[in-house]
């Protein structure tokens, strides 16, 4: 489980915030994270607030300890990574439930002051940088926020598609009963462009291969500028499917011979496949070495 409960010893009457302060040397940080969040606790298991005085002479803290299942960094430099994620992982974990995520997998190799420097869907598969301090990470998410890299991806997509294609349409919330579902609009919403690179075309499956390389970061972007222009991609579960399918999908209800059925596919056939940034004046040109999405168009 990522969240273990540790126990401290500690200081009957002092002041909570001040005990991980000054006794656990924890930073003003990630003191006001735990007491924020109720991830620090009595002999009794109550939580305590950052007002409060330390009752008894030990606490408890809910701490994230990653684990790993074997998934190793692609690369690996002085100050980030370079992870390769497969398809159906998560990033971050949702709850104190959540089971596993890559983040498991960055803090077990780099420690606790490791951190994704950008997310990408649990079904999206390819590369995430991984700041491997503090310092890395504030630099490389500044980065990501002010649009200074370039990243394409692959997809399988519905449809064939013949030449390049540009897609500059503003993308805004549906507005439905699928929350998380996304819209093109003329009118409203964000600016978003995306070009369509076709590579190639399976004529038995109906299938294309393209390359998209989004020069906007919008929710979703990729696979509703394709939904949008007739050509979804495989395998996916909430777009060109119906409310009731992409709820239950959502909800985790929706089984596999289910998903095969109405999507095509058990997975989301998209892949962040390249990225290109400078960071401390050095070029950085990587491509993924997940060849599963190139096999399976070619099968």
């Amino acid at each position: 489980m990522p969240f273990i409960l540790k126990k401290y010893n500690a200081i009957s009457g002092k002041k909570i915030q001040l005990f991980l302060l000054q006794d656990l040397a924890l930073s003003p940080k990630l003191s006001q994270k735990y007491l924020s969040k109720s991830r620090v606790f009595d002999e009794n298991q109550i939580p305590y607030n950052q007002s409060e005085l330390i009752r008894g002479n030990c606490i408890y803290i809910a701490q994230f300890e990653g684990h790993t299942q074997g998934l190793k960094p692609l690369l690996e430099f002085k100050e980030f990574a370079i992870f390769d994620k497969p398809s159906n992982l998560m990033v971050h974990p949702i709850s104190k439930n959540t089971k596993y995520s890559l983040l498991d997998e960055i803090r077990y190799h780099f420690g606790e002051d490791a951190n994704l420097a950008h997310r990408i869907d649990a079904e999206t598969s390819g590369l995430v940088i991984v700041g491997k301090n503090k310092k890395s990470e504030i630099e490389l998410k500044n980065m990501f926020l002010e649009k200074k890299y370039k990243k394409s991806y692959l997809a399988i997509v519905e449809g064939k598609i013949t030449k390049e294609i540009k897609i500059d349409k503003k993308i805004t919330k549906e507005g439905k009963n699928i929350g998380v579902r996304m819209k093109t609009s003329q009118k409203e919403g964000k600016e978003s462009l995306t070009i369509i690179k076709p590579i190639s075309y399976n004529e038995k499956k109906n299938l294309t291969l393209i390359e998209a390389i989004p020069y906007t970061g919008r929710q979703h972007q990729i696979r509703v500028h394709l939904y949008s222009i007739g050509h979804r991609i495989l395998g996916d579960p909430i777009y060109g499917v119906d409310d009731t399918s992409a709820e239950n999908y959502l909800n985790k209800t929706l089984d596999k011979k289910q998903r095969e059925e109405i999507t095509g596919s058990f997975r989301l056939w998209l892949h962040a496949n390249y990225l290109e940034f400078c960071y401390k004046n050095i070029i950085f040109k990587l491509y993924s070495k997940n060849n599963s999405l190139k096999n399976h168009f070619f099968i």
